[in-house]
C-alpha cells in the first residue's frame, strides 16, 4: 500500500498560481503511475492529469491543458501539479492518486491509493 500526502493548497485570486505537491511512501515510487483528480462540492471526482512512471507519458484533461503542468521527481518520491491562470471554477479538493496499472488512467476506479486531499479555493 502507498501512503500519499498532498500539500500546497490554499486561497488564491483568479489568475494566480499554486503548486501542489504529493509525497509518496510505502512502495517504490518509480513503479507508480501518478495522477491528480479534483472534486468540487456537489460534483463527482474528476480527472485532472496523469504522469507515467518515468515521466515520459503525460495526459491532461481538456480544462487543464495549457494551464496546469504535472511533473514528478522520483528521487524525492514526489509528484507535483503546477497550476497557473487559475479560475474560480478550479475551486475543489485536489487529490493525488497512484496505480501500478497503465490502463484506464482517467478513471477513479483504476487507482488503488489516494491522498487525503488539499483544498484549492480561487476567488473572483
Amino acid at each position: 500500500q502507498v501512503q500519499l500526502v498532498e500539500s500546497g493548497g490554499g486561497l488564491v485570486q483568479a489568475g494566480g498560481s499554486l503548486r501542489l505537491s504529493c509525497a509518496a511512501s510505502g512502495r517504490t515510487f518509480s513503479t507508480l503511475v501518478m495522477a491528480w483528480f479534483r472534486q468540487a462540492p456537489g460534483k463527482e471526482r474528476e480527472f485532472v492529469a496523469f504522469i507515467s512512471q518515468h515521466g515520459d507519458g503525460i495526459y491532461y484533461e481538456d480544462f487543464a491543458k495549457g494551464r496546469f503542468t504535472i511533473s514528478r521527481d522520483n528521487a524525492k518520491n514526489t509528484v507535483y501539479l503546477q497550476m497557473n491562470s487559475l479560475k474560480p471554477e478550479d475551486t475543489a479538493v485536489y487529490y493525488c492518486a497512484a496505480t501500478v496499472r497503465f490502463a484506464g488512467l482517467r478513471s477513479v476506479e483504476n487507482y488503488q491509493d489516494w491522498g487525503q486531499g488539499t483544498q484549492v479555493t480561487v476567488s473572483s
